[in-house]
């Protein structure tokens, strides 16, 4: 899996081989385990883009800046891109005309003094009572 993200960056240091990378319209790049060619590589001022290359066992970044294109080896790679309208384009569950009315019904019922009984009442009205084994 692959995944390029165009910079500036915003990088910091996180130590213990961790390091963040923010870019202005909010992604942010989680690396860990980096080795020791790191700080060289992304403390770079013109870092134009990263380019993330995920392996079986580690994620090969690609940076590419002024002075041309550099890589190396980190453990993991963990990039969260902000989706503002994320819920607008999820196909989510939505009640159609008949189950609205019944809800509207419902909760029309617990909102009377004793509606919540009589709804217990009719509920209870439809189901058939078990029978006991005899043995």
């Amino acid at each position: 899996m692959q995944k390029t993200v165009s910079g500036p960056f915003t990088v910091r240091n996180l130590g213990a081989g961790s390091w963040q990378l923010t870019t202005p319209i909010g992604i942010e790049i989680q690396l860990r385990g980096v080795g020791a060619a790191a700080p060289e590589i992304l403390q770079e001022a013109g870092l134009e883009a990263l380019a993330l290359e995920w392996n079986t066992d580690a994620v090969r970044v690609t940076a590419r800046d002024a002075r041309g294109v550099r890589s190396l080896v980190s453990r993991s790679a963990l990039v969260h891109e902000p989706r503002p309208r994320l819920y607008e384009t999820l196909p989510l569950a939505s009640f159609d005309a008949d189950a609205q009315r019944f809800w509207r019904r419902i909760f029309r019922l617990i909102r009377i003094p004793g509606g919540r009984y009589l709804l217990r009442f009719i509920a209870r009205r439809g189901r058939s009572k078990p029978r006991s084994a005899k043995t």
